[in-house]
């Protein structure tokens, strides 16, 4: 079954984010995922909330593989430069329709 990650981002630095892209690129890549939105221009339509200064949403071929991502020894670094590097929210979804 397909996952979806979820992430809104808010950087308070920048030190993290040039190394961060290509990495993640090739990570994501690596176990099979792939990017189906990263902007910055996006707009909340309903409800209230913070708004993020980037809204970025994967594709993943399973749930072990969001998993296996995030858990990378290669990636793990990177992690936690991004999460030491900004307020950040990461929510992964199963890709099915509950109510239908």
């Amino acid at each position: 079954m397909a996952y979806y990650s979820v992430l809104e981002v808010t950087p308070t630095t920048d030190t993290w984010q040039a190394d961060y892209v290509p990495v993640s690129n090739r990570i994501v890549e690596k176990h099979g995922g792939k990017y189906v939105a990263r902007t910055v221009n996006h707009e909340r339509i309903e409800g209230a909330g913070t708004e993020p200064a980037l809204r970025i949403i994967l594709w993943w071929p399973s749930k072990e593989a969001a998993i296996a991502f995030m858990n990378d020894p290669e990636y793990l670094p990177h992690l936690k430069a991004r999460t030491e590097g900004s307020i950040s929210d990461h929510v992964l979804i199963e890709a099915k329709d509950d109510l239908a």
